[in-house]
């Protein structure tokens, strides 16, 4: 059933605090699927496109898709002192990140990949607790623990195998890149809304890798495209 926005203001503070909580928990939900879901496509093309390139073009369509939506959201004005900050953010978690996952599951079975790169939560904590932002519990460790162990339960054998040190820790450097970027993000989170800020970043990553995807393959046919890719 829909709800108006009127009648989300309406509701008492508790209530819409726990709507709000319920909407954080299903998108990350929803967000985990997707990661996991583009790590296993992600190794599937690793052997036929470059890092930089298949970053480039993920997030230059994506920015394409949410254009529409920014559009249709109204205007955000962006202070001046926050310009450069959330572009850099954004080419930290949408361009390194990406591009150092890319590199690392060209040699780390996606299977391994998707578990090393579940450490992204668990990070992000502790980034988090660092710097004052988050407090630490037993609660949110175990509950870290727990979907870590889970997605190597559902993954099983598929974890093992040949795979590279180089590449693991190229995917835990991605993982952590995240997480740095993540909580870095929460300022302006707050004071912009969300959809323009992702837009934003989006585009400023994929005009970073720009130049180094036209330098790589970007523009270059492949001889032979492989049955996965």
């Amino acid at each position: 059933m829909w709800t108006s926005p009127s009648h989300f203001r309406s509701l008492p503070l508790p209530t819409r605090s726990l709507n709000r909580s319920a909407l954080g928990a299903l998108a990350a939900a929803a967000t985990g699927v997707q990661v996991g879901a583009a790590i296993v496509a992600t190794r599937y093309v690793a052997a036929d496109i470059s890092p930089a390139a298949l970053a480039f073009l993920r997030y230059a369509i994506g920015v394409a898709c949410l254009i529409p939506a920014v559009a249709m959201a109204g205007r955000v004005r962006f202070a001046r002192a926050d310009i450069v900050p959330i572009a850099a953010l954004g080419i930290g978690q949408f361009g390194v990140l990406i591009a150092l996952l890319n590199f690392g599951l060209r040699s780390v079975p996606a299977g391994r990949g998707a578990l090393i790169f579940a450490s992204f939560p668990l990070i992000t904590l502790i980034v988090a607790a660092l710097l004052g932002h988050e407090h630490v519990t037993v609660r949110k460790v175990t509950g870290i623990l727990a979907t870590m162990t889970g997605v190597a339960l559902a993954l099983g054998d598929k974890i093992l195998g040949a795979g590279s040190i180089l590449g693991e820790l190229t995917i835990l450097a991605s993982a952590a890149t995240g997480a740095v970027c993540s909580v870095l993000y929460r300022p302006y989170l707050r004071r912009y809304p969300t959809l323009p800020v992702s837009a934003f970043a989006m585009a400023a990553a994929a005009l970073a890798l720009f130049p180094f995807a036209a330098l790589d393959d970007l523009f270059v046919a492949p001889r032979a495209l492989s049955l996965s890719a």
